[in-house]
C-alpha cells in the first residue's frame, strides 16, 4: 500500500500553533503580572491574534486563520465573566468531551469520523464508504482518536478541578502536537493492519459490484 500517512494526508501540524501557543502565553501573562487575571487574558489576546497574523502570512484563508483567534477570545470571555484563570481552560475541556462523544457515536452509527475526514480530504464523498474493508478500518482507527480525547480529560479534570492554571497550561502544550502526532502514528497503523494485503490504499476504495451489493443486502435482510 503506497498511500501517503495520515500525518502527510491530514497535516497535524497546522493548529499546533494555535493550539499551544495563547494557552502558554496566557499562563506566562497571568504569572508574570502576579497572578492577574486580566494579565493573562492580554497576554493571551495578543499571542491569539499574532498567531492569526502569522498563519495569514503564510498563505492560510482569514476564516481558517481566525478560528484559533476565536476560540482564545471565547476562553478569555468565560474566565473574565467567572473570575476565575482556571476556567480558561474550561472551553478546552468541554471541546475534548464532545469530541470524544462524537467521535464514538461516529464509529456505533457506521460513519467513523476519520473516514469522512479523510474521505473529504481526497475529495472522495462517500466512496470509502461502500469499501468493506476501509470502512472496518476507518471504524478501529477512529477508537484511537475517542483514546486521544479520553487521555486529555484524563490529565486536565484533576488539574482543572485544582484549580492548578499553571500545570494546566504546561499540558495543554503537552498534549497537544505530541499527542496529535502519536494519535495520526498509531491510526494509522491501525489502518494498516486492517486492511488486506492486497488492498490498494486509501485513495482506492474498492466498492463492490452492483450484484455483490444486492446479494450483501439480502444477507442482511436475512439476519
Amino acid at each position: 500500500m503506497r498511500d501517503e500517512s495520515l500525518a502527510d494526508l491530514l497535516g497535524g501540524r497546522r493548529g499546533a500553533v494555535d493550539a499551544t501557543v495563547p494557552p502558554l502565553a496566557f499562563v506566562a501573562g497571568w504569572l508574570a503580572t502576579g497572578q492577574s487575571l486580566w494579565g493573562g487574558v492580554v497576554a493571551a489576546l495578543v499571542a491569539g491574534a499574532a498567531v492569526a497574523v502569522w498563519r495569514m502570512s503564510r498563505g492560510a484563508r482569514p476564516g481558517a486563520a481566525f478560528v484559533g483567534l476565536l476560540a482564545v477570545c471565547v476562553a478569555a470571555l468565560i474566565a473574565v465573566r467567572t473570575g476565575r484563570a482556571a476556567d480558561f481552560f474550561l472551553l478546552q475541556l468541554v471541546s475534548n468531551a464532545a469530541s470524544a462523544l462524537v467521535w464514538a457515536l461516529s464509529i456505533a452509527l457506521r460513519w467513523p469520523l476519520l473516514g469522512v475526514i479523510v474521505g473529504v480530504v481526497l475529495r472522495q464523498r462517500t466512496r470509502w464508504r461502500r469499501d468493506p474493508d476501509l470502512l472496518r478500518a476507518y471504524g478501529r482507527a477512529s477508537w484511537i482518536w475517542v483514546l486521544q480525547y479520553a487521555i486529555r480529560l484524563a490529565v486536565f479534570l484533576p488539574l482543572y478541578a485544582a484549580d492548578q492554571v499553571a500545570a494546566l497550561g504546561v499540558a495543554r502544550a503537552a498534549l497537544t502536537w505530541p499527542l496529535i502526532a502519536a494519535c495520526l502514528a498509531v491510526s494509522w497503523w491501525v489502518i494498516r493492519r486492517s486492511l488486506p494485503p492486497d488492498h490498494p490504499g486509501l485513495r482506492h476504495p474498492v466498492t463492490p459490484a452492483p450484484s455483490d451489493e444486492i446479494s450483501e443486502a439480502r444477507q442482511n435482510t436475512k439476519i
